[in-house]
């Protein structure tokens, strides 16, 4: 198997000055981003399939085991304050439970039955997409996981780095051949960074094919702190090319909602700026459309 093998590389690697050491494990986080493009009309496909269902209710949910599990989590945790993706629609399988995300618990990945059984808990259904993450490809509870979900109806999509079960097991095989690690088997690494690479690429896009970005801007994020809450106002200046207090007002009478705000502060009233945002599915680009045609 590809990421257990033995790189010859870096045979000699604890023998090297520090310096050397570090530009030759770069040198794998490089190769590591070049192996997703390969996988470029696969992740497509799956973002496709995926924001149908998702638009219609349904959850993202990640399945991993160890440095798989955390990676699915860090990027399932950023959907919220990026796009504020309701919380509701966001879910985790874990081989060990939120315990393992901090230290090993003992033989969890191997639990067939424990993945099974969170598919059930969670009762997957029909309109979710359950997200399959392992280097291996044959974690038994990250495979035991996605078949269950698949039987369940639920779209499933695997992110692996080697030919495996979890690709045989997926609608949506995302393969990401890393091959073998500069420390043999320590899939934290090249492997780990693919499929974070894989997970960005996946989620930010589905969140683009549901209106949730506009221009590149981050149009459906929720101001919550003042951070966010100047970045909200320098949104709908750049936008509508108001001034700053205009985009201060528009988002007070906005309640926060950039998107609503942006439609304000472009000469709609209240009513018609909902109406638009409702009639577009809150897609920013077509409500603008139609309240102010030149757009």
């Amino acid at each position: 198997m590809g990421t257990e093998d033995i790189n010859a590389r870096y045979i000699d690697l604890d023998l090297w000055g520090t310096e050397d050491g570090v530009r030759a494990l770069h040198e794998g986080q490089v190769q590591a981003v070049a192996a997703v493009a390969p996988a470029i009309s696969a992740i497509a496909a799956a973002v496709d399939d995926a924001a149908p269902r998702l638009k219609r209710g349904g959850r993202l949910i990640y399945v991993g085991a160890g440095t798989s599990a955390r990676i699915g989590v860090q990027d399932g945790a950023e959907l919220f304050p990026t796009f504020s993706w309701p919380k509701d629609q966001v879910a985790f399988a874990i081989a060990g439970g939120e315990g393992a995300l901090l230290q090993a618990v003992e033989n969890a990945e191997d639990s067939v039955e424990n993945g099974v059984a969170r598919m059930v808990e969670l009762d997957v259904g029909v309109n979710d997409v359950v997200i399959g993450i392992a280097a291996s490809g044959n974690t038994p509870y990250t495979v035991a996981a996605i078949k269950e979900a698949r039987v369940r109806g639920a779209l499933t999509i695997g992110v692996a780095n080697n030919a495996s079960q979890l690709m045989s097991a997926s609608q949506h095989p995302i393969l990401v051949d890393t091959g073998p690690e500069a420390v043999a088997g320590s899939t934290r690494m090249k492997a780990g960074t693919a499929q974070k690479i894989v997970l960005n690429l996946l989620s930010t896009m589905i969140m683009v094919r549901l209106g949730k970005v506009y221009r590149g801007l981050m149009v459906h994020m929720r101001p919550t702190n003042a951070k966010l809450r100047n970045r909200a106002a320098q949104m709908v200046v750049m936008i509508t090319g108001c001034d700053e207090q205009a985009a201060s007002d528009a988002l007070a009478k906005a309640d926060g909602d950039v998107k609503l705000a942006v439609l304000l502060a472009s000469g709609a009233d209240m009513a018609a700026a909902t109406s638009a945002l409702s009639k577009h599915d809150g897609n920013l680009r077509f409500a603008l459309a139609e309240i102010t045609p030149r757009q």
